[in-house]
């Protein structure tokens, strides 16, 4: 506490909205009705969102959304929650649903952490994916990073037993850091190899930012962790 008043909460994001296209706007107005999720502090109850009781994988940080859009239509068996903070992304990815006709997609436009404290049931999410997020690559601002010991333990709450959790990082510190935080709980097991990391699964689509890396020589690290 400063003078009374609680301390800021560090963020691992920065909003920065950009211009929406009017595509984008159109899928804000016209698809978010059917397919978003509004904020508030009531609990939801997955099944009743999907009318249907399959395994739910939760994606945080989805950027323009063409890659959950393709999970979602490979894996029709399994219903996915992405949340994602800049509205043109949102946008995007509702536009993507209307087109492919995705029925076991929905959306939220909000900081995750909040949503998984708020409405996210305990013991309710079979996967959770964090895809390249910003690895705020200067020491100072290594506090910003999502993957922490707190943020590991509320994704614990959340994940049912043998679910799991799945990062990938073209940042090789940052792959390091997410794998010691997920090493020192007592809530999740590696799933890794000798090295601690996993081969990119089938599942996880090979964007074309990750394509890029590759032709530059990049590398990418994926670690799977199950909750014990």
């Amino acid at each position: 506490m400063i003078e009374g008043k609680p301390l800021r909460t560090v963020r691992s994001f920065v909003r920065r909205e950009g211009r929406l296209t009017p595509a984008q706007q159109r899928g804000l107005d016209e698809l978010w009705p059917d397919f978003g999720i509004d904020e508030g502090d009531q609990i939801l109850d997955l099944n009743t969102l999907f009318n249907r009781d399959v395994p739910k994988v939760f994606e945080i940080g989805f950027g323009n959304g063409s890659s959950l859009a393709k999970m979602a239509a490979d894996q029709p068996d399994h219903d996915f929650i992405g949340v994602e903070v800049h509205r043109p992304g949102v946008g995007q990815l509702l536009n993507n649903i209307g087109e492919q006709n995705l029925t076991n997609l929905r959306v939220a436009c909000t900081d995750a952490v909040e949503l998984l404290k708020h409405q996210i049931a305990d013991n309710s999410l079979d996967r959770v994916q964090l895809y390249f997020p910003d690895p705020w690559h200067k020491k100072r601002h290594h506090k910003r990073r999502i993957i922490q010991p707190d943020f590991v333990a509320l994704l614990a709450k959340k994940l049912k037993t043998g679910g799991h959790l799945h990062m990938a990082t073209d940042w090789e510190h940052y792959a390091e850091h997410m794998l010691e935080d997920l090493s020192s709980s007592d809530d999740f097991i590696n799933c890794g190899d000798e090295t601690g990391f996993i081969p990119r699964p089938d599942y996880r689509p090979l964007t074309k930012f990750e394509q890029r890396g590759h032709r530059l020589g990049h590398g990418v690290w994926d670690l799977l962790f199950k909750r014990r």
